[in-house]
């Protein structure tokens, strides 16, 4: 099945009541049930939701996958995986990434016995160097936020394999249009469905996605036990999302690198971080790997100073300045301060991301009116 016809139908069957094309939100907690024990296959609406089988479903199908598991956010998600572990267990994971996920790590997670281990995760070598007898997980995310930095994931996943250790690839950035872990060898995928998936700025939800039946036991349990699971309605508005994923990474993309071609031949722009220049550092792994680059950027001025990089955040017209990313609507955001600002500053500097590094999330408006919108804010 081609990718269109792919994301439209994923998940999606005719109410077998009514023949409603699109799945009915179940806005029930519990179930009827003729004897006990003696259901329809639903129980309580933690465990179970029509609407929302209906999204794990789809889920599996546009990443290759045999299982789908919605929560009630990407970090959510994140946290189950990290419940697969036992305190003494170490995880490896990539020096740039999303703050909210290093926060979990490090203040929450740490206090309960499991290390994490940060390094540059785009040299294979240096993950190799990390792995010891007590290492069970490696964590990636390619494209990285916001560095945009890209890692070979099978590369990474031979090495894992060997090692019988556990792939995770927050794949957020690329979306299931772009990259298919799962595909390069990877365990689980995991994403916060509130970005590209969602695709509307309307909801808040993650996903793991993944093909061997044990660890997709592993982690239901943990979903049901742990009962960070999404409502009805969230999971029917990314059903929705998903059905135009195709088009608007089509339009993501296309105006990503008009974008990003645009910021590098302004006088004032210093370094401009996207994977789609074929002088990058991770342009033949991205090529190999992914379908196109996307539309996250992110840039620095050339005097590289904070003054100049809060007068654009502060001026932009259509670029809104806002937390999240991968809506329709093009974004701008400031990571020192708000997506990245639980990471500690020194942490930041040493990773390579400045207190005046600015993050795009490049939406599908006109790609000429984004650029006039940079350039009246940029000067």
């Amino acid at each position: 099945m081609k990718a269109a016809t792919k994301f439209i139908h994923a998940g999606m069957e005719p109410d077998p009541s009514t023949g409603a094309i699109m799945t009915p939100i179940y806005q029930t907690s519990t179930y009827v049930q003729e004897a006990p024990a003696v259901n329809k296959g639903y129980e309580y609406a933690r465990s179970q939701n029509p609407t929302r089988k209906a999204l794990e479903d789809a889920y599996a199908i546009i990443e290759n996958a045999n299982y789908g598991l919605a929560f009630s956010s990407g970090v959510a998600a994140t946290d189950a995986v990290i419940k697969l572990l036992s305190p003494g267990d170490e995880v490896i994971a990539a020096n740039d990434m999303y703050g909210g996920t290093y926060r979990l790590f490090t203040k929450v997670f740490e206090k309960f016995g499991i290390r994490f281990i940060y390094v540059d995760t785009t040299n294979p070598a240096n993950i190799s160097k990390a792995i010891s007898d007590h290492t069970k997980l490696i964590w990636l995310e390619t494209p990285t936020n916001p560095l945009m930095n890209i890692t070979d994931i099978s590369a990474v996943t031979a090495i894992a394999k060997a090692k019988n250790i556990l792939v995770c690839v927050d794949n957020t950035f690329a979306s299931p249009y772009l990259q298919n872990p799962l595909d390069l060898g990877a365990d689980i995928v995991m994403h916060s469905s509130t970005k590209y998936l969602g695709g509307h700025s309307d909801v808040i939800q993650g996903a793991l996605i993944l093909n061997n039946k044990e660890l997709r036991e592993q982690l239901y349990f943990i979903q049901k036990s742990c009962g960070a699971v999404p409502g009805p309605m969230d999971c029917f508005l990314v059903l929705r999302g998903i059905k135009t994923l195709h088009v608007r990474m089509k339009q993501h993309c296309e105006n990503g690198a008009v974008v990003a071609h645009w910021l590098r031949q302004h006088p004032k722009v210093g370094k401009v971080y996207w994977p789609g220049f074929e002088d990058s550092a991770g342009y033949s792994v991205a090529k190999q790997q992914m379908r196109d680059f996307g539309g996250m950027i992110s840039f620095e001025l050339a005097d590289n100073s904070m003054e100049a990089a809060m007068k654009v955040l502060s001026s932009t017209k259509i670029f809104s300045l806002a937390e999240s990313l991968g809506g329709v609507e093009s974004l701008i955001n400031h990571p020192a301060s708000m997506t990245h600002a639980s990471i500690p500053r020194e942490e930041r500097i040493k990773n390579g991301l400045s207190d005046s590094l600015i993050r795009l999330s490049v939406g599908i408006e006109d790609a000429e009116d984004l650029t006039e919108d940079l350039q009246q804010a940029i000067g």
